[in-house]
């Protein structure tokens, strides 16, 4: 092995063997992570909000293992756009339905993340989204549509999500349900500048993306905390996914200007053409926060045949 590659060990995560960092956090701590320790991590400004949120253990498809996952240093972008209701009903389950701003129209988003301090390790993730009605009984309210448009509560169904490690895929696509592949995956996202180019089999692009960070604004810890629901299907039963973030800085530019999204070959390519966006309406630029991402728990969900 040359002295460029980090050294690394195999683990074994529900019968699938993977690899990760020598000495990193999950070969050291196996989820259970000394807080004291990673506050020690010049990149992670405080660990406050993690002490209020304990570990459980629990059996999942990879194994017993302790939830949440924690994220103590993540940058993520997200560019949200218009589709057709139409558009976005061919692909989704029966039992989900877009959450429509207008008549006939609903949202759909790019997403890029960048985890450089977690549980697992260093990775990077990207998405094509789509913006769902919570499954609960019930209308959906006016004040569901403000606080999903603020980003404060999102309900999700997820399209593609390829990451860049071996134990984030088996993780997330054996542990959660969700579609995800190993490919290389740049994300840089800093005050200046927000960039991010997924990779496809072949080594061409699928997606790329480039951007001027809109202006970040600083808050303390705990005080901005927003939550998404993702839907999966695991062996053919319905679960919800709780991700819980603690935004520490962040930035948003309404109908943003001189964005560069390249929509090349690949996986998550097809799928952001399926939806045939027509209008960018928001650019969300998080360059510091936090992360909680609790595992599946099974959900009841109305058949909307």
């Amino acid at each position: 092995m040359s002295s460029t590659q980090q050294d690394t060990v195999k683990v074994d995560l529900g019968g699938r063997t993977v690899t990760v960092p020598k000495g990193g956090l999950y070969d050291r701590y196996r989820m259970n992570t000394d807080l004291d320790e990673v506050a020690r991590d010049p990149r992670v400004s405080s660990v406050d909000f993690f002490r209020r949120l304990p570990k459980t253990k629990v059996d999942s498809p990879i194994g017993a293992t302790l939830t949440p996952n924690f994220y103590y240093r993540i940058s993520t972008a997200r560019l949200t756009m218009l589709a057709r209701s139409r558009a976005i009903r061919t692909r989704l389950p029966r039992e989900l339905a877009p959450l429509e701003v207008a008549p006939g129209l609903g949202l759909v988003s790019v997403m890029f993340f960048r985890y450089d301090v977690c549980d697992i390790d260093f990775y990077t993730e990207a998405a094509v989204g789509i913006a769902v009605k919570p499954v609960r009984h019930g209308r959906l309210g006016f004040f569901d549509l403000v606080t999903a448009l603020k980003n404060e509560h999102l309900d999700s169904y997820v399209l593609s999500l390829p990451v860049s490690t071996e134990i984030a895929q088996v993780r997330g696509h054996d542990g959660y349900g969700f579609p995800k592949w190993v490919t290389e995956l740049d994300v840089g996202i800093d005050a200046g500048r927000t960039t991010a180019r997924v990779a496809n089999d072949a080594g061409g692009t699928d997606l790329s993306f480039s951007v001027a960070t809109p202006a970040q604004t600083a808050y303390p810890s705990g005080e901005r905390v927003s939550t998404l629901t993702s839907y999966t299907s695991i062996n053919g039963a319905w679960h919800s996914t709780l991700s819980q973030t603690n935004v520490l800085t962040a930035g948003t530019a309404r109908v943003p200007r001189n964005v560069a999204l390249e929509v090349g070959d690949g996986r998550m390519a097809d799928d952001l053409r399926s939806l045939n966006p027509i209008k960018t309406v928001q650019l969300d630029v998080m360059t510091e926060g936090q992360l909680a991402l609790h595992m599946p728990v099974p959900t009841s969900v109305q058949s909307r045949n």
